[in-house]
């Protein structure tokens, strides 16, 4: 079965085939230089030879499972089997090794079209004062703290799963800082009208750009990749990750907190071409080759790109291009850019989602948001994560919540964000005022 994207036009997503493609300051140009001449230096051309190797040889097998199995490949799970223990072990493995999955029924439809037509009348009435973008199609509201965000935030089966989805993750006993125990991080909230385009969103990878390679903690989590052995790296080790700088380099894509997974919670109906998101479903192999890609150069002659062997180790530090990255951005790949990952054929559309139905992607997948929506409705979603419990997290929600109770926009927010106090309909924390306060780590 073709991927749903190599069955149409591949959309106007940008390729970042060469420097100009991805303009940087001179300041950030030597942040970039600076940053492969340490990688380089510390692993040297053999060990991310031997990486290249491997890892382009394995993403053949991966990516063609994907074309073969296209959606198939993305788990779908009930609240239910999860509620009464009855994931196995077998599906829970393959979750992990995907790094995405379906939840279906986890906030009941009758309460979920409640919640939608709650955000509905909160947006119509409160229209030109809150920021929304596109400008030219607004879709995407930042607003962090309506009825409807928190109502879904908080809804028991909504914390019992991201509990659930934080212990596919492991750390060490000695680690009492943390905890599976969710805590909420505040996002924003979707409402993309029947027939709007939207390119926004192309694939990318959130958690960061440039600093996987320029933090040296977050280095550090992908050290068999840049050693030799990317097959050995641990992508759910969250003792790795628990101290990473994610907003190491300004940017509003950056998040201050650590996601151990991504989310949509549905409001409507959302599927494919109707404005729904589209995962790669492959985790390890898929950052392992974007971590290696910009230490190798593609070779001249386009019959032999597909053939690993044929690109070339680049030593220079002064030609620092790292496609897709910009630190002020999330990761962003294309298909030119990174041809192994044959992204035209593995980028697929998550299966139809009800109201109440919930999707989860691991925090190194590549995604993208579908440039179409051929549908006849609103497709809605709010923008909930699952956030573990770490001393990083919690001094952020911590934070978020002091902001969020005076109505003022959460710091990650700040910027796009209004005082939502203001807003008519606004009722704050005041509907579980105890149950936010102690979510947000107090």
């Amino acid at each position: 079965m073709p991927g749903i994207l190599a069955a149409r036009e591949w959309p106007a997503w940008p390729e970042f085939v060469s420097p100009k493609d991805v303009p940087t300051s001179a300041a950030d140009e030597a942040t970039f230089q600076a940053t492969k001449a340490a990688v380089i230096q510390e692993y040297g051309e053999k060990a991310l030879t031997e990486s290249w190797i491997q890892t382009c040889a394995e993403l053949e097998k991966v990516t063609a499972e994907i074309v073969d199995k296209d959606r198939d490949m993305i788990s779908i799970l009930k609240m239910e089997d999860i509620v009464a223990g009855r994931v196995s072990d077998e599906t829970r493995a393959r979750m992990k090794e995907t790094g995405c999955f379906v939840v279906q029924n986890v906030i009941d439809p009758a309460t979920t079209n409640q919640l939608f037509a709650d955000l509905d009348r909160f947006t119509e009435v409160n229209k030109g004062r809150y920021r929304s973008w596109p400008e030219d199609n607004p879709s995407i509201f930042t607003l962090f703290n309506t009825p409807t965000q928190n109502a879904a935030r908080t809804h028991p089966n909504q914390l019992q799963l991201m509990k659930w989805i934080n212990n596919l993750w492991h750390w060490s006993e000695s680690s009492t800082d943390v905890s599976a125990e969710p805590l909420l991080y505040a996002d924003a909230v979707r409402k993309r009208p029947a027939g709007s385009p939207f390119l926004g969103l192309g694939p990318h990878i959130d958690g960061g750009s440039l600093c996987r390679w320029a933090d040296p903690v977050y280095k550090k989590a992908y050290h068999p990749v840049f050693a030799g052995n990317p097959e050995e790296v641990d992508v759910y080790d969250l003792d790795a990750r628990k101290n990473v700088k994610f907003d190491l380099f300004p940017g509003r894509a950056h998040t201050s907190v650590f996601r151990s997974f991504q989310g949509w919670t549905a409001l409507t109906r959302t599927a494919p071409r109707e404005g729904t998101i589209l995962l790669y479903p492959n985790v390890k192999t898929v950052i392992a080759y974007v971590l290696l890609r910009p230490f190798f150069q593609p070779p001249e002659d386009p019959s032999k790109v597909m053939d690993a062997s044929q690109w070339k180790f680049d030593p220079n530090p002064d030609q620092a291009f790292f496609p897709g990255t910009k630190t002020w951005e999330s990761q962003r790949l294309s298909a030119l850019s990174h041809p192994h990952l044959r992204l035209k054929e593995c980028l697929v559309a998550v299966p139809e989602l009800q109201p109440g139905d919930t999707v989860w992607w691991h925090t190194d997948v590549c995604h993208a948001v579908d440039a179409e929506h051929i549908g006849k409705d609103y497709a809605s979603v709010v923008y909930i994560a699952a956030v573990p419990t770490t001393t990083a997290n919690k001094e952020y929600t911590q934070q978020q919540y002091l902001q969020m109770a005076a109505g003022l926009p959460p710091k990650d927010g700040g910027e796009m964000g209004v005082d939502e106090s203001k807003l008519e309909g606004w009722t704050g924390f005041s509907e579980n005022s105890e149950l936010v306060k102690r979510l947000m780590g107090f």
